[in-house]
This record gives C-alpha cells, structure tokens and sequence, in this order.
C-alpha cells in the first residue's frame, strides 16, 4: 500500500509505503507523484516514510527510478527518509547515488521514526 500527500505551503510531498509493495502498487504510486509533483515548487522537500513497511517486490525498482527521477528534475532539494529498521531499506540509499549525487545541493537524510523526520523538516 502506498499513501501519497502534498502539503504546498510546506514546498513538502510526502510517500509512506506499507505492507507488501509489488510492482503494480509501485506503478501506481509513481502516476500519482507526477499527478501531485506540479503543486511542488523547485528546490521543494519530499518525505519517504517506510516504517509501515513489511517487503517490496524486486520489480518496484523501475518505478522507484522513475520517481527519483521525477524528484531530479523537478529540483527537489531535501530527501528525507524513514527507516526505522535499516534492512528495510529496500536499496534507497544505493539507488540516490545514481540519481542524486551529481545534483549539488541535494540534502539526503535518513531518520528512524516520522516524529524526528518531521521535527528536522520543521527547523
């Protein structure tokens, strides 16, 4: 299950996955980012919240690129994440470095719960 939110006062999209993702759920999530990434201004925020997370289907990593993606160029500048536990990363970090790391300027932050991601995306 995937859950996508945009707050544009806050310049933030915010992605929470749960459950099991297979590649259709994933397909879907990245229509709906492209749908919502307009009311997103350049140099916004995006918050990846995977701590309902239970498994993500190999398959997802065409439409996870697809969204990076998006967020490049767009000119998303702070990419925040939660992974409470880091085994389920679920290969997040590794793919930022192909679509991210050539961008200076891209803030990549990994939190353990929403409550810390939320309180650094405050200050």
């Amino acid at each position: 299950m995937h859950h996508v939110e945009i707050d544009p006062t806050a310049h933030l999209l915010t992605i929470s996955w749960a459950g099991h993702v297979d590649s259709e759920e994933a397909r879907r999530c990245c229509e709906e980012v492209q749908k919502h990434l307009a009311g997103i201004e350049p140099r916004g925020r995006v918050l990846t919240d995977l701590s309902g997370l239970e498994s993500m289907d190999h398959e997802c990593a065409v439409h996870l690129d697809r969204i990076m993606d998006l967020f490049h160029r767009r000119g998303v500048d702070t990419v925040t994440r939660v992974i409470p536990n880091p085994y389920k990363d679920v290969g997040f970090n590794i793919m930022s470095l192909f679509h991210y790391h050539h961008r200076h300027g891209v803030h990549i932050m990994t939190c353990k719960s929403v409550e810390e991601a939320r309180r650094i995306l405050q200050s």
